[in-house]
């Protein structure tokens, strides 16, 4: 299914420059392909090359733009499959959680063609003062420059489309970092950008070793840097990214909240089973601490936990897969850690907690200490904390002792417990009658506190790569 190898792109073009990065199928172990790495001057020429193309990028009327992405979106449809199974096999993403993943990387591309040519300015009324009779002013959003884009293994498609995407429907060129572990989904993108007609050096996808990405932060002549990864990895390049704008988009272990007035709890076993455990548990917004009312909490307990127990884990390939392996021995084992961890401090397991290699069961542990790192830490993997409470607003300080704060779920009715979470929640977003690993392309979404700065979503992802150039003009008949 996977060539044998796969080039970086530097300026548009394909390059074989060597095979040094093998990888693996996540599954069996074994190395299914090889990639081409990027040296110090090939990210330097690329960088150049982005610069150099700015301007014959951001002259390329709107409409022209979006005939890039929509052939984009065409032929995303047309290799479906081959996406998905890229996906599948480098990831190690189940096949069903692999083909909405496709979807969304089409979802993503379709809302940027549309975006793509309403990005509009305003009039501007500045006459609210007599020193300002005459004058009047517009705005327009320009593209703010070259882009520097590092994107992540547990959304190798989709996660690299929310930057690519506005960033092609504004006319920033952008340089791009996939992650070593997953580069195929990135570089399949790159090999159908190549196919249309941008301008040289509008786009670079480059491999390349931690230590040799150092120009993605420092470097000068790119004017914005957008991550999404480890909050520790995040943060120190927002430190060292000088004057350029970051957006961080970083980690969580998301709370679930389902109160007493919940009338389907069926209903929120399967949303909740979803949220914790698809894809492995691997999502910066998958549920992770999960309260549930006293009132319903033993008939939901044994109803989540007869669910959760059946999930069939094994090869990813397989349609029935629920569970497929985290993206690296070492990753399940750091979780069986934890998960140890919390047993030494009270803890117990209801299902799950068994580890083979990179595959760990679907976990649901009860009674875990405040301190145990299962809690205060994020996860990612299938593991989810299950307790009680008995006031809806301790509830609601529950899920605020966390560092993090992408998005929070609530499961309720009552809308002036609705309006209370969504006030005092210090989250992102908040989801009501849903878990908070929901999201739809084209929303405002992002973090507060450890979980990052800025939003993705076109939109708002635009508004980002764009600056405000303003013109002020004097009527002096006035």
């Amino acid at each position: 299914m996977l060539n044998k190898s796969y080039p970086y792109y530097l300026a548009n073009q394909a390059v074989f420059a060597n095979k040094d990065l093998p990888v693996t199928d996540k599954y069996s172990g074994e190395t299914v392909t090889y990639v081409a790495m990027a040296d110090v001057d090939a990210i330097d020429e690329a960088i150049d090359a982005a610069v150099q193309s700015q301007p014959l990028l951001q002259a390329m009327a709107p409409y022209e733009r979006q005939n890039i992405l929509q052939h984009c979106v065409k032929r995303f449809e047309e290799r479906f499959d081959e996406l998905a199974m890229a996906l599948c096999i480098e990831a190690g993403k189940p096949i069903k959680d692999a083909r909405g993943e496709v979807q969304r990387l089409i979802d993503t591309f379709k809302i940027a063609s549309e975006e793509s040519v309403r990005i509009n300015g305003e009039v501007i009324n500045l006459e609210i003062t007599p020193r300002a009779k005459g004058y009047s002013a517009m705005s327009k959003r320009v593209p703010i420059g070259p882009c520097s884009f590092i994107s992540p293994f547990n959304f190798p498609l989709n996660l690299a489309a929310h930057k690519i995407a506005p960033a092609l429907a504004v006319g920033c060129p952008f340089i791009l970092k996939p992650a070593s572990r997953t580069p195929i989904g990135a570089l399949l993108i790159g090999e159908i950008l190549a196919e249309t007609n941008l301008p040289k050096g509008a786009f670079s996808i480059l491999p390349c070793s931690r230590d040799g990405a150092d120009l993605f932060t420092v470097d000068e002549r790119l004017k914005l840097l957008s991550f999404t990864g480890s909050p520790d990895v995040g943060w120190a390049l927002k430190a060292k990214a000088g004057k350029k704008p970051v957006v961080l988009e970083l980690g969580g272990n998301a709370a679930c909240v389902v109160d007493s007035d919940t009338d389907d709890l069926d209903d929120a076993v399967e949303r909740i089973i979803f949220g914790a455990f698809y894809q492995s548990g691997q999502s910066c917004i998958g549920v992770q601490r999960l309260l549930v009312h006293s009132d319903v909490y033993d008939t939901f307990k044994q109803k989540f936990i007869s669910k959760v127990s059946t999930l069939k884990m094994g090869d990813p390939k397989d349609e029935a897969t629920f569970i497929g392996p985290m993206i690296a021995e070492s990753e399940a084992a750091r979780l069986k850690s934890w998960i140890d961890d919390a047993i030494t401090k009270g803890a117990s397991i209801l299902t799950g907690g068994h580890k083979n290699d990179a595959f760990l069961e679907a976990t649901v542990l009860e009674n875990v200490s405040s301190d145990a790192l299962i809690n205060t830490e994020e996860a990612f993997g299938p593991v989810v904390t299950l307790s009680p409470f008995d006031d809806f607003d301790r509830a609601l300080e529950e899920v605020n002792q966390s560092k993090f704060g992408l998005q929070a779920g609530i499961f309720t009715k009552d809308i002036t417990k609705i309006q209370k979470a969504w006030d005092v929640l210090d989250v992102g977003g908040v989801v009501i009658g849903d878990v908070p690993s929901f999201r739809v392309d084209n929303m405002p979404y992002g973090g507060v506190k450890d979980s990052g700065v800025g939003r993705e979503g076109i939109r708002y992802a635009i508004e980002d790569m764009t600056e405000i150039r303003l013109l002020v003009i004097r009527d002096k008949s006035k």
